[in-house]
């Protein structure tokens, strides 16, 4: 699996409009300046104000005051002063002096505003700091000359975070206007700014972002990535071998006793494991293919299965949605392209030792796709309530092409997740994504691998997914296809067989006409 860089603050702010106070005030002359009166530019930074709520929050906007030219050669310049005024509950301001006086001494204006805050831009960690404003002037020049009635023509704006959020109308096809708008942004101001041209949530109409490049920056962990994944990888090694000697496995406490034991689960250890690194190396070429770095691939152990395959953050801003659904097929494609031809040939060749493993069948009633498979290669042979032996392959790649199908899982940051927004956008995947985990939790009432699972979700992969830099375009019709093949293979590996082997036993019903 595949994770990208999360941020909490930003992602609870998906979906909703937060509030700003814009201020705006009569700031007294200099001397030297002319006795006019100011106008006030609104800086897009602002100050959180204590005891806000998560999607309702009030901040008290930096007014930037400019003084008027006098007309001599020493007095052009510009005098800017800032005041940064923070609003107390109790109504008290508090100026750029120390002074503390009550809105009833002043004589101001607050005019509350509802702006787009956080809501197209989930999952992504913003560093705000006064250097990094976009200036009125460079909004002018974007709206003037960045975009235009050829790529995205601006109808309005409203401050977000760090940047500006334009709204207004989509011209051409969405990539082409997106590498339009990109080029001139280039050719204006550098590296210094990132554009999204997404959807809005609130009524799913095109919006362009344009954000300063320093305030997209992923988090970084206070235990350097290497050797936490190193960890990680220590302990899931240890789950695999574990998970392959039964008689351990029916006592956990006795396997440090016994840790000899441990290499007797070595071949199934290695099958797995050869699954889920086929998985990660599938993930690592789509990414160099596509331009997307990734970080240190973290094992996740498991006891019940082995492991739960990696999570793999996303470092970079992935181009667009075809892009992310490459990154996220390409580990469960390879993966169950592997295991699924280890199964076959677990229920073909004979077992090594001529003995096999002597197993009951109806274990086989735990997934669709394998009771189906070994119902059509072993038969007769195959019925409940009488011992079989078996190739310990079966078993062992089995537990291969289940991991592979629980990170395909449709939700949060999941493989399986981030093929649903790839497919099918941000909306319906968000809705897919709940509506899964909901069943997910009614599942661990009864199995403890679905609960494992959704504890794993709920507080490391649940998303939401870090925006894309153009989220508006379809990916092709073929990458929607083995999209939806790999989401129906994992269901019908996770789904059981409910149809009895043996067909003697199934019962005639009568019915009265």
């Amino acid at each position: 699996m595949s994770s990208s860089p999360p941020s909490r603050a930003s992602a609870a702010a998906y979906g909703c409009f937060h509030r700003f106070l814009l201020a705006s005030t009569t700031v007294p002359a200099r001397s030297g300046c002319s006795e006019r009166a100011r106008s006030l530019t609104i800086a897009l930074r602002c100050l959180p104000i204590a005891g806000h709520r998560p999607r309702s929050r009030r901040v008290a906007c930096q007014a930037m005051t400019e003084t008027d030219p006098e007309g001599n050669g020493d007095d052009e310049k510009k005098d800017e002063t800032t005041n940064a005024e923070l609003l107390t509950s109790s109504g008290a301001v508090q100026n750029t002096d120390g002074d503390a006086t009550t809105t009833n001494d002043t004589q101001e204006n607050v005019e509350v505003v509802e702006v787009a805050s956080g809501s197209p831009l989930p999952g992504m960690k913003q560093q705000l700091d006064d250097a990094e404003r976009i200036p009125k002037a460079t909004i002018d020049i974007l709206k003037d000359q960045v975009f235009g009635f050829d790529t995205f023509f601006v109808t309005s704006q409203e401050p977000y975070e760090g940047g500006v959020l334009f709204k207004g109308n989509l011209r051409g096809k969405p990539a082409k206007s997106y590498e339009k708008i990109t080029n001139r942004l280039e050719n204006k101001f550098g590296d210094q700014y990132k554009l999204f041209l997404l959807v809005n949530p609130e009524d799913e109409k095109p919006v362009a972002v344009v954000i300063p490049r320093q305030t997209l920056q992923p988090e970084t962990t206070a235990v350097p990535e290497w050797f936490a994944a190193a960890s990680f990888g220590l302990v899931t090694i240890f789950t695999l071998l574990l998970r392959n000697v039964p008689v351990l496995q029916d006592n956990l406490l006795s396997t440090f006793d016994n840790l000899e034991l441990l290499k007797d689960g070595l071949s199934g250890a290695l099958v797995t494991g050869l699954i889920i690194g086929v998985h990660e190396i599938g993930h690592i070429l789509a990414a160099r293919e596509s331009g997307i770095k990734l970080g240190v691939p973290y094992f996740v152990p498991s006891w019940q299965i082995g492991s739960f395959g990696a999570i793999t953050r996303i470092v970079n801003i992935v181009r667009n949605r075809e892009d992310l659904l490459k990154l996220a097929a390409a580990g469960p494609l390879a993966g169950f392209s592997l295991g699924f031809v280890l199964l076959l040939l677990g229920f073909i060749l004979p077992p090594s030792d001529g003995l096999g493993l002597v197993i009951d069948p109806t274990v086989f009633h735990e997934s669709f796709l394998v009771g189906g498979l070994a119902k059509l290669l072993l038969g007769d042979a195959l019925k409940e309530g009488t011992q079989l032996s078996i190739n310990p392959l079966v078993l062992w790649a089995w537990a291969g092409l289940l991991i592979n199908a629980i990170n395909s899982i449709p939700a949060g940051e999941l493989d399986g997740g981030r093929i649903a927004l790839a497919m099918w956008g941000r909306k319906v995947s968000s809705r897919l994504s709940s509506l899964t985990i909901g069943l997910l939790g009614l599942a661990a009432l009864f199995n403890d691998v679905a609960f494992y699972w959704v504890v794993l979700i709920f507080f490391l992969q649940r998303g939401p997914i870090a925006p894309l830099s153009e989220e508006i375009t379809d990916p092709e019709n073929n990458y929607i296809g083995i999209g939806i093949a790999i989401l129906l293979f994992g269901l019908l590996v996770c789904l059981p067989y409910p149809f009895p082997f043996d067909p003697s036993q199934l019962t005639d019903i009568d019915f009265d006409l």
